[in-house]
């Protein structure tokens, strides 16, 4: 079971922008960038190709949704999206608010307090 089936469990907190029957989305806790957030089906696939089409396309209308909302939110050029996979077997979706290309690296990281985590969803969310 991944890090982020136990998210959607429960068994692992979180800071959740918006979920619904088939995906979540939540702030990455080692964001390369101030809102970098993670779109998950919460279905437990490895591999983001593997996903059967229409659960595919409804992830990405899902972080479409995610993004814009996140533009209106985190001051920044763009939100850069990546899809990797190598750390965690459960495909995600990185979004990611860019200023600069060193943004999207992921070597570049930020760092929020707990109460920072919280009022950047509670900001997200009234964008939604």
């Amino acid at each position: 079971m991944s890090i982020f089936t136990k998210i959607v469990n429960g068994e692992i907190p979180a800071y959740k922008i918006a979920e619904d029957e088939n995906f979540l989305a939540f702030l990455d806790v080692n964001p390369n960038a101030v809102g970098h957030t993670l779109c998950i089906p919460k279905q437990e696939i490895n591999k983001i190709f593997d996903i059967q089409d229409d659960l595919y396309l409804g992830l990405m209308a899902f972080a479409k949704k995610i993004a814009i909302a996140l533009e209106k939110t985190v001051p920044c050029k763009r939100i850069g999206m990546a899809v990797i996979g190598l750390e965690v077997p459960h495909a995600h979706i990185h979004l990611i608010p860019l200023n600069e290309m060193d943004d999207m690296r992921f070597q570049n990281k930020v760092s929020l307090s707990n109460t920072e985590f919280e009022e950047l969803v509670e900001k997200i969310k009234e964008n939604l």
